[in-house]
């Protein structure tokens, strides 16, 4: 088995400026937490003008943070790489102070196969800003540029459909789709398991190698880390269908099995992982329900 190449050794200073590069800065948010490490990246890329990637979460403290930052300098534009919680509220925040206009894609959902729209009463979505909407909505391979910077946006749904990473041509803004200290979380109805590995497999066709995440330290070698994830997914769904192999399951207990060896407060969260898994198995052909696809129904191997 490959050795994870995942680190969480990271200390970041809450609230201050980080110089990254000549060009860069990333100021760390106060939502440290099981699902977004040590906080939110708020990153400042540009010299006397500059645009605000990821504002992050509506705490008067980060805004206080990131407005201090800008201190001396234009604010030409907003950023957003995906409408999470902990990612998109500071921006019509922060746009309204400034006059800025928000950059992002506004579709949280849109993308969902219909077997992951239409999964009953297994709540989801708790982590999604419904509220936000960009001032320009961007589509795949767009570019956004002011004075002494530019960005292409390259649409890596999955993590959640609207997900952006952000190219400045040698760097790649990553948002919450690879990061350097755990894989994402693929949570059903917006997470799609398909879309993700096929995201991640189109950034490893690019060329850029230093990754700025959404949480967590700089990434150096950004594709060396999207592989390990794509391996990662590949050898949990070698693990899903060997389970199935011994007859038909429920994602309870298929999620007890696999997960033995984790803390059982944390099954509730894998067991997101494995419908992830399910439906993406379901869509191939490979697992089927009996009955009709339900969160609650009993899994088997697809007899061929």
């Amino acid at each position: 088995m490959t050795k994870s190449p995942f680190s969480l050794d990271h200390s970041p200073p809450i609230g201050e400026i980080e110089v990254l590069a000549e060009d860069l800065q990333v100021i760390t948010a106060p939502n440290a937490g099981p699902m977004t490490f040590t906080g939110t990246r708020s990153y400042l890329l540009g010299n006397s003008h500059v645009v605000l990637i990821d504002p992050g979460p509506d705490v008067e403290s980060h805004k206080s943070a990131i407005m201090t930052a800008l201190r001396g300098r234009t604010l030409e534009a907003i950023v957003v790489t995906h409408s999470h919680v902990d990612h998109s509220p500071l921006a019509s925040v922060v746009a309204r102070e400034t006059g800025v206009p928000v950059y992002g894609c506004s579709k949280p959902l849109a993308a969902s196969s219909e077997i992951t729209v239409d999964i009953g009463g297994f709540a989801g979505g708790e982590g999604v800003d419904r509220a936000f909407q960009a001032d320009v909505d961007l589509i795949d391979n767009q570019v956004i540029e002011g004075t002494g910077w530019r960005l292409e946006a390259i649409h890596t749904p999955g993590h959640l459909n609207d997900h952006m990473c952000f190219s400045d041509g040698d760097r790649l803004f990553s948002g919450d789709h690879v990061m350097g200290w755990a894989t994402s979380m693929i949570s059903p109805p917006e997470g799609n398991l398909t879309a993700f590995m096929a995201s991640l497999e189109r950034l490893l066709e690019r060329p850029e190698q230093l990754y700025f995440p959404g949480h967590g330290a700089v990434v150096e070698n950004g594709p060396a880390i999207a592989r390990f994830i794509l391996e990662h997914r590949r050898r949990r769904e070698a693990q899903i269908l060997a389970v199935l192999e011994n007859g038909a399951r429920s994602i309870e207990a298929i999620t007890a099995e696999i997960y033995a060896n984790v803390d059982k407060a944390l099954h509730m969260a894998a067991s997101r992982n494995v419908l992830s898994h399910l439906i993406d198995l379901y869509v191939r052909h490979l697992v089927a329900c009996e009955g009709d696809f339900s969160v609650s129904g009993q899994f088997r191997l697809v007899q061929k």
